[in-house]
Parts: structure tokens; sequence; C-alpha cells
């Protein structure tokens, strides 16, 4: 685990709940305005240290560590709950007044998986929520296997989806604690490639920090990447009913119901122009990798790229039907981390969000 010092005007807590145990960061006054940082998959609270340090300090920021991740317990992930576990886990550690005052609206932030959370824990609690930014969102359909912005599978048993399609080299170079850049697999240069669109955004130190922090991961069928069954569909693989990428499966997440509730918080939708992760022609969804030879046997049409933007976008789109507002915003010459690519502009875009959402939230 990562010995670095955390920033100034950052503090970490050990945050003990009913049913688990948690790493929080968190900055500001414990009076001021809540605001709740979600990390995403192969990350930990640390991704949103620097713009913690940095952030207004009319705002009580708290970034938690997601059960598996970081210094959280390493509590097993049911994947058929979706995404119910973590959002479980978010209103325990909610209820915890030394960690956030129970009685206030909270705004929620989501990166990447963090999305599918803060999606789900409105869903459940929409009356806790003051606001929802979804950064680098997930698809309200998890990952993999759907065909269309409805979310209609590709196959019947979800094949393409869950623990099964991720490299075995990545695995064990978790397992081992590489560090090293010697490889398009490693974790430092997966986070290099796919996390940002230039890795010249990273200090060394702090590029140190975040491989560490991305390191302090659960491995197995309970957690990252979780169990897989045998499918006699193109890619041969199908979710099994454990860990964190069979939660993220479109056989166990849908989120479409976020468009239904009420109330209905203020979003903003923040994404990179250049994101390789979370897209249209995603670089690890299978009807990428198919269409591009690196996956041999690839079906064609009856497995295209998952278009992961348009599905998200329709479902935001019924949301203002229904009377939500939402704001979206693309950041050019962007990848999959706006909040370490851009931190200046996306931190003053954030903060003008929440001060207009909680001046409005309840109106």
């Amino acid at each position: 685990m990562s010995t670095t010092a955390l920033l100034e005007g950052v503090e970490e807590v050990t945050v003990q709940t009913p049913h688990f145990f948690t790493r929080v960061l968190h900055s500001g006054p414990l009076n001021a305005i809540p605001v709740v940082f979600i990390h995403g998959n192969l990350s930990s609270a640390r991704f949103f240290e620097e713009l913690l340090a940095a952030l207004d300090p009319r705002l009580h920021a708290i970034a938690p560590d997601l059960r598996g991740f970081g210094k959280a317990q390493r509590l097993p992930i049911d994947a058929t709950r979706g995404m119910r576990d973590f959002s479980d886990d978010l209103e325990a550690l909610l209820n915890e007044s030394s960690v956030i005052d129970p009685d206030q609206p909270v705004h929620l932030i989501g990166w990447s998986l963090g999305g599918g959370v803060a999606m789900q824990y409105t869903i459940d609690h929409p009356a806790r929520v003051a606001s929802v930014t979804l950064l680098s969102s997930m698809s309200p359909f998890g990952f993999g296997g759907t065909r269309d912005a409805k979310g209609t599978p590709c196959w019947d048993d979800f094949a393409g989806s869950g623990g099964g399609t991720v490299a075995s080299e990545l695995i064990e170079r978790l397992g081992v604690r590489d560090v090293s850049a010697e490889s398009l697999l490693s974790p430092r240069q997966v986070m290099r490639s796919l996390y940002v669109k230039s890795p010249s955004c990273f200090t060394s130190e702090r590029e140190d920090v975040l491989v560490d922090e991305l390191l302090d991961i659960a491995l197995g069928d309970d957690y990252y990447p979780g169990d897989s069954t045998s499918s006699g569909n193109w890619p041969g693989t199908a979710p099994g009913t454990r860990g964190i990428n069979n939660s993220i499966s479109p056989k166990y997440c849908n989120l479409v119901a976020f468009s239904e509730i009420s109330p209905k918080p203020d979003v903003l939708w923040v994404h990179g122009d250049d994101d390789l992760v979370v897209s249209d022609n995603s670089v690890l969804d299978f009807g990428v990798l198919g269409g591009g030879g690196i996956v041999p046997g690839w079906p064609g049409d009856d497995f295209p790229p998952q278009p992961m933007i348009s599905q998200l976008r329709n479902m935001l789109l019924s949301y203002e039907v229904g009377g939500g507002r939402v704001n979206e915003e693309r950041f050019e010459d962007c990848g999959h981390s706006p909040h370490l690519e851009h931190p200046e502009r996306f931190r003053d875009l954030l903060t003008s969000f929440i001060f207009n959402a909680d001046k409005t939230h309840g109106q």
C-alpha cells in the first residue's frame, strides 16, 4: 500500500459501519455542503485526492474506498445484485454522523463504475440526493454484451461480459504487485493508456501513488474480476455470479430506473471526447476487439460494439422528459479522467453546478 503522505488539507479516517469498514478521505468543514466522491474500477479514493485538496472550503468532501478496493474491507461482491452491494455500503457510511450529517442531502460524484453506484444509490434513496455528477460514467447497462441504445443483449446468456473478459496477464501482474511499465498489460501501462489521453498529466511521484493504489485490490472470484461460466456463444465466456466485473454485466446491472425516480436531482454528465474505456467504440469491448481481429471468430453484426455513450444519453433524455434537468459537458483533448486531466476546469464546473443545484434542491 502507498505510504506517500496525503496532500495538505486532506485527511484520512477508517470508518466502521454496522457491516463493514472502509477508509475515507475527507476535506472541508463537517458542517459544509456534503459532497461524496465514488471511485471507479481498478482505483481507489486517492484518485480524487488532488481534487479534494483544492476544493472550495464551503464544501465538505468525502471519498470512500469501495469494498475490495484500497483500504476497504475485503467483503465478497454478490454480482447478482448489480450495484446494490455498493449502494448499501454507501448508505451505511452516510448514516455515520462522524463522517457526514445524516440529515443533509448529499451531492454524489461517480467516476466510471462509481457512476453506476451513484445511479443505484439515487434509485434506492432519491430523497437523500441533492445532485448527481456522472463523471465518465459507465452505461446504465453495465459493460459488454449489448447491441443498441435500449440495452438489447447480443446473446441470451450475456456472453462477452463478466469476469471472464479480463486479460489473464493483467490479473497475474496485479497479483504480484507489478509496478513496471514493461508490458501493455502491466497496471502502470493500463493506467497510462486507458485512464488518461496523455500520461504527462501525472507527475512521476503522483503516478507512483496511483499505481500503488490501483494495486491495492482484492483479487479472486469474489472480488476482481470475479468468476465466469463457459458459453457456446462468441467469445466463449459468460458472466458468473460473484465479483466486480460480473456486477457490471448487463445480466445483473440495469439502471434505467434512474430515469423514473422522484424527486429528480439535477444531473451533470461530464465525459472526455477521447475516452477509450466508456465509448461507443470502447477498446475494451469485445465487439471492437473482434472487429479488429484481436479476438478471433468475431460473428460480425451479431456482436457489434456496445454503444455505451448512446445508452447513457438515451436514458438521460428520458430523465429530462420526465422533468429532470441534465447538463452535458464534453471535454476536448480528454480521456477517461477529466478530474485528473483537466483538474481546474473540472473543479470550477463541479463547484458551480453543486452550488446551483444546492439552491434549487427541493424546489
